[in-house]
């Protein structure tokens, strides 16, 4: 399988082009690599770090950019077993971030300081899917 883990060109025209006037929450499924894979020349290249350890030096870097935007982590669950779908994909981070607008989100992914943090998810990840939601009504039935 061809690893996911930034968007192609056309997936983030396709983002920019949708209204950035409104919430939006972003589902996120992260699968890491055994060992996380820094440029070469980075500080940690030759660290040994898991992909699991990667991944959590990037949550820490990007946590004050969060909460400075307002963003939130509006849930977070521990993958378990597909019931539907592709048997072969398995998730080891699986939650919903939220942001105020989509702009909030353009603007996160240009700061200069989550640029600088970006690499540790680089090196982290194997795989990813990065799904954009308009949030809707809760109810008490599907559909």
């Amino acid at each position: 399988m061809t690893g996911f883990v930034d968007p192609e060109r056309k997936q983030f025209e396709a983002f920019k082009a949708l209204d950035r006037d409104h919430p939006i929450e972003m589902l996120n499924l992260v699968r890491f690599r055994a060992n996380a894979v820094y440029p070469k020349g980075h500080t940690l290249a030759d660290a040994r770090l898991t992909g699991a350890e990667a991944y959590h030096r990037y949550g820490l870097e990007t946590a004050p950019i969060i909460a400075r935007l307002g963003a939130t982590i509006l849930w977070r669950g521990t993958f378990q077993t597909t019931l539907i779908g592709p048997g072969n994909e398995s998730w080891d981070e699986v939650f919903i971030a939220r942001y105020p607008t989509a702009h909030v989100f353009l603007q996160m992914v240009t700061d200069p300081d989550y640029q600088k943090a970006v690499v540790h998810r680089q090196a982290a990840v194997d795989t990813s899917r990065l799904i954009r939601c308009a949030p809707s009504q809760s109810g008490t039935s599907f559909g």
